[in-house]
């Protein structure tokens, strides 16, 4: 452990300052943070993150995909980094603490390092990463996925949102460079740590500061598309319609009953629909809608999967035709043991009380385990609220994070 670690108010000073920063940039001012992907919000973001990195002495650059990278280099010649991170980009009307928290944390490491005089044998390097929630492109996690190549060069560049727009438009419309380098081989990285707020009420409800992530909940998002006729609100008989919202409400209804007769944890939730032609005295002819699907084992994973397809095809009949396009499928991740012990040594060296946790939401974590050794810390959440404008975490818990990140990124970078 280090000899000199900077005043406890000055640290948190500067997360509290740059958590306030971040949050200024949002398209729903007073209503939360609306913060999506390749917007001109993301644009000032990703401004102020860059300028803070250049600011720490980081080497600064933007891969392919968006996202962002502050390096600080090594003494071992093209020696794979140490990564510390999270993302930038919210949910609609979310708050200032998710994804963000978890990117100052990986900035404020770097800076320890900075104004502590050391120099790492492998690279550390700072990250911030673009739409993990989904919130523009549907399934999220697209910048880790893009970045490792889980998804493809061409599948990135053929996601299109719900307005048609493709991902490489709307990076151009902002004046990012596809073109740049994107994806980084598994041998180009050391480790990944993640910070991030729990999400839930357990670390407050008990007290204790920093909760130590084993593993990361399995999840699946399918699209589901009915289709039925149109017609007049008025002058089509009720017998002789084929309404696909009355359909779609069918599944949608009975999702939450599949999820409870799973068990062990199971939760199914729909959080995107859309009507079409979406007028008030038209009978819909199209219903688009979203369904995720999270469990903490990979069996009742694939089951509630199957469930739910069979009772989409369910309402099938004469005038109703429904299609399911599977968008995102995870499986259940374990942390690295090793990186947990790093985590959990620099927790009782530094006195900081911490108890196991399981992730129920997914994280760039759980796509970072299938190709390097991963750290992930949960701090808790006021109230157990997220993704609302009530979110809110306490900077002395980001305060206390950075330091275990610290004690376990100079031993990560150190041999």
């Amino acid at each position: 452990m280090s000899e000199k670690i900077l005043p406890k108010s000055e640290l948190q000073q500067r997360i509290e300052h740059h958590i306030e920063a971040i949050g200024q940039f949002t398209s729903t001012p007073g209503q939360g943070t609306t913060r999506l992907t390749y917007s001109q919000q993301d644009r000032q973001a990703r401004d102020y993150i860059k300028g803070v990195m250049a600011e720490y002495g980081l080497k600064v650059r933007e891969d392919g995909f968006g996202n962002i990278f502050g390096k600080m280099e090594g003494s071992i010649p093209n020696a794979p980094a140490v990564l510390i991170g999270s993302h930038f980009d919210s949910v609609p009307h979310g708050g200032s603490y998710d994804g963000p928290a978890g990117v100052v944390a990986g900035l404020e490491v770097a800076r320890l390092f900075r104004d502590n005089g050391l120099k790492p044998k492998y690279p550390l390097e700072a990250v911030a990463m673009i739409e993990e929630e989904g919130g523009r492109f549907i399934g999220g996690l697209l910048g880790s996925r893009a970045m490792l190549g889980v998804l493809s060069a061409e599948e990135f560049a053929a996601t299109t949102d719900k307005d048609g727009i493709a991902t490489v438009e709307a990076m151009q419309a902002i004046g990012l460079d596809p073109s740049l380098p994107g994806k980084r081989d598994k041998s180009d990285i050391k480790a990944f740590l993640e910070l991030h707020i729990e999400q839930g009420p357990i670390l407050e409800e008990e007290g204790i500061p920093v909760g130590i992530v084993e593993a990361i909940v399995g999840l699946t998002q399918i699209q589901v598309t009915v289709r039925g006729h149109a017609g007049h609100a008025g002058t089509t008989p009720m017998d002789r319609r084929s309404d696909a919202l009355v359909a779609a409400s069918k599944i949608v209804a009975a999702l939450p009953e599949l999820a409870l007769e799973q068990g062990n944890g199971t939760v199914a939730t729909v959080g995107r629909l859309n009507v079409f032609p979406n007028g008030a005295n038209v009978i819909p002819d199209k219903v688009v809608f979203t369904a995720d699907l999270r469990a903490g084992r990979e069996e009742d994973v694939q089951e509630v999967l199957a469930k739910a397809e069979a009772l989409a095809r369910s309402v099938e009949g004469p005038g109703i035709q429904a299609e399911i396009e599977r968008q995102l499928y995870i499986q259940p991740k374990r942390m690295s043991e090793k990186v947990k012990g790093l985590l959990e040594a620099g927790s009782d060296a530094l006195g900081i009380p911490r108890r196991p946790l399981n992730s129920g939401a997914g994280h760039d974590a759980m796509i970072f385990s299938d190709f390097t050794d991963v750290g992930m810390l949960f701090i808790p959440s006021r109230g157990g609220l997220s993704h609302c404008p009530e979110e809110w975490s306490d900077a002395a818990d980001i305060e206390r994070a950075v330091r275990i990140f610290y004690e376990a990124a100079q031993k990560l970078t150190d041999a």
